[in-house]
């Protein structure tokens, strides 16, 4: 895929056939979207192209918004480039850019910079300052302008229409299996391993503590998770169980995250580790003592272990 950044400059490109959205996480909804797009391209002799922007939109219209992401941008981008789309556009967004109306965006942008001959809408998709506008707008403005708006169907799975926020919903319920299904791989997250309580080693499992300060990536449902975990600059991946929540047998008030990565003990304070979620084993609990705790964390690798073995 080629990455093509649009400024004022971007012009002379190849007739295209294109599609626009955010594609947080591109899941399946996304990649069946792009399917006809590429398709589309096929048919017509064209390029395919998708278009997205370089930050949520709503970071520029509300300044109090904090997303919860499904995927960082470098992962945004290598998960479009495994879609074999030809081009991959990315747009600055900004407030100038959140002034235009739909049909600015589809004259000034679509046309003008971007050579768009046809334009594939996804199901719930809307552009422009007026979020009014949908779909019969597009196709009246495409006819003044020359481009064709062809309207793509939802991707259906299990009666629901697969979206971002759908896979959002999923997450926050720890339902990380459903999420996986949705999205086409395992939900995954990224972070630095910090110091920590220390409270895990005491009891004989150890835990690298992941800092999401900078990531804004959604955060999973407070729990106990099987995780596949791998450390930056290591092609291994291994086993491990993460426990999200506020540590509440010690009286912890802020949310942690900390994974016992199985039969691992080497230093990797400061390394940036990835954590993928599998299968959500229980809920967070408060016991009575540490003593106890540790009994159920013996309970909970054995069931994360006979997971892994289902996994294979």
């Amino acid at each position: 895929m080629k990455i093509i950044k649009l400024n004022r400059e971007t012009s002379n490109l190849a007739p295209c056939v294109a599609t626009i959205g955010f594609f947080d996480g591109v899941h399946k909804g996304h990649r069946f979207l792009i399917n006809h797009v590429i398709q589309e391209a096929a048919d017509s002799g064209l390029q395919s192209a998708v278009i997205t922007f370089d930050r949520h939109p709503r970071e520029v219209l509300q300044s109090d918004y904090i997303p919860q992401m499904l995927s960082g941008f470098d992962r945004k981008m290598s998960l479009l480039a495994d879609t074999s789309v030809d081009n991959g556009v990315v747009v600055h967004f900004d407030k100038e850019m959140a002034s235009l109306s739909s049909y600015e965006f589809m004259r000034d942008v679509l046309r003008d910079q971007l050579n768009v001959k046809k334009l594939v809408i996804g199901y719930d998709n809307r552009f422009g300052h007026n979020r009014d506008e949908g779909f019969d707008d597009y196709v009246r403005y495409g006819k003044e302008l020359g481009i064709e708006v062809i309207h793509n169907q939802a991707f259906v799975l299990n009666g629901v229409n697969v979206s971002s926020s759908v896979i959002r919903s999923l997450l926050k319920d720890g339902e990380v299996e459903m999420a996986e299904m949705c999205l086409g791989y395992y939900y995954t997250i990224v972070g630095k391993v910090v110091h920590g309580y220390k409270q895990g080693r005491k009891m004989g499992f150890p835990t690298a503590n992941l800092d999401m300060t900078d990531s804004r990536q959604l955060v999973p449902a407070p729990g106990v998770y099987a995780v596949k975990v791998r450390i930056d600059g290591e092609d291994e991946c291994r086993n491990g169980m993460m426990n999200i929540g506020r540590r509440p047998t010690f009286g912890g008030d802020d949310i942690s995250l900390e994974t016992n990565i199985f039969d691992f003990a080497a230093d990797i304070y400061d390394k940036i580790m990835s954590v993928s979620f599998i299968h959500r084993i229980r809920e967070e609990r408060k016991f009575n003592n540490a003593i106890e705790l540790a009994g159920q964390l013996k309970d909970d690798r054995r069931l994360v272990e006979e997971q892994f073995l289902k996994e294979d």
